[in-house]
């Protein structure tokens, strides 16, 4: 019997210790969410990092000299970068919210001549069934407008909530500068605070989950960057040679983030367009984007091995549930979030999923 007490208290504060640990990961993501100017701060001075201390061993700067100029030379590209980025992203959006409506129709009409034109004998449709087809066909392409328009209407709102945005900007420079320039300060004080086994602990995982996900999110931004100016500077291409691309920026922001999607890639944008553009006769388009897609994959069929220097470890299956989980939870940026998460746990749970998570619980020993 007491053995029995002594198994069962054993299973339970195992149970326990893992819904501490969840909770304790639940409420660090809603500080993570809370306190974003700080966090983004942070992973920019990770990156940041490396160019620092090659100033300051090249140069024989102090710490702080060497983080201002690497400060002073990032901030003004991404400043740059942000001013021209907004103002392009207000008026291709604003250009597209106008044209929408008149898209949709013509998507409508050019499925209604498919539909039309085709052979009733042969597949045997009744007319009631046609019918419904081209009924369902129009409300498709109406939620298709709507969400379309409730997305980009969004991206306006966001986009010209400029006090706020300039205020979290702030607050994240000012942050990045603090960390950046007292790195070994701040560390300091926080090993003051802890316990010293706490630092050990803490600090072992910390480093750990350092190493594997920063070499992943790394090597993620490389690609996605790349992928990103392949096609901005593609697109640009087109719409100065005459080609119907009439929104560059928007659409190439949308292909780099669905190429950021682990398992899915430019290919989920491209193609479909490279095909609507044949069918609605403009060839050269739909060529064009299928040159441009090959060239994409083909720079990263090429880079990916070079960057991607060890492979997370994990099954696409997995990737796939944590992609659709936190689509669920949190929306589109669940779909980026779910994957970096689920690196994350794997780090903290190793030990527990490499003797096997129900049979460690379970275990009499």
């Amino acid at each position: 019997m007491a053995e029995n007490v002594r198994y069962w208290s054993n299973v339970f504060k195992r149970i326990f210790y893992i819904a501490l640990i969840i909770l304790g990961f639940y409420l660090g993501y809603k500080c993570a969410v809370f306190y974003m100017p700080f966090l983004i701060a942070f992973i920019i001075s990770l990156i940041m990092e490396p160019a620092i201390r090659f100033i300051m061993r090249k140069f024989k700067l102090t710490r702080k000299l060497s983080s201002i100029i690497i400060f002073i030379i990032t901030f003004g590209i991404i400043i740059g970068g942000v001013i021209w980025g907004i103002a392009t992203l207000v008026a291709e959006s604003a250009n597209l919210l106008q044209g929408l409506n008149n898209y949709t129709e013509k998507a409508y009409i050019q499925i209604q001549e498919i539909i039309n034109n085709l052979d009733i004998s042969k597949i045997k449709l009744s007319n009631e069934l046609l019918e419904i087809l081209q009924n369902s066909t129009g409300e498709i392409l109406a939620n298709l407008s709507a969400w379309a328009s409730r997305t980009l209407s969004k991206t306006v709102d966001i986009v010209t909530q400029i006090p706020t945005i300039v205020i979290y900007l702030v607050i994240t420079i000012l942050a990045l500068y603090f960390i950046c320039i007292d790195k070994i300060y701040i560390l300091d004080l926080a090993e003051h605070h802890m316990p010293r086994s706490w630092v050990k602990k803490v600090g072992k995982h910390i480093r750990e989950i350092t190493q594997s996900l920063g070499a992943y999110l790394k090597a993620e931004v490389i690609l996605v960057f790349v992928s990103f100016v392949i096609s901005l500077v593609g697109f640009y291409i087109f719409m100065f040679v005459g080609l119907n691309v009439k929104y560059p920026l928007l659409i190439a922001i949308i292909t780099a983030f669905i190429d950021a999607l682990p398992i899915l890639g430019s290919g989920t944008v491209m193609v479909p367009w490279a095909i609507m553009s044949a069918i609605d006769g403009d060839l050269n388009l739909g060529i064009a984007i299928v040159v441009l897609w090959i060239i994409m994959c083909i720079v990263r069929q090429f880079l990916e091995p070079k960057v991607v220097s060890n492979k997370i470890g994990i099954h696409p299956i997995f990737t796939l549930i944590a992609m659709y989980t936190g689509f669920k939870l949190i929306g589109v940026l669940g779909m980026l979030v779910g994957p970096i998460i689920l690196i994350i746990m794997k780090n903290i749970f190793s030990t527990l999923i490499e003797q096997g998570v129900i049979k460690t619980i379970l275990d009499k020993n």
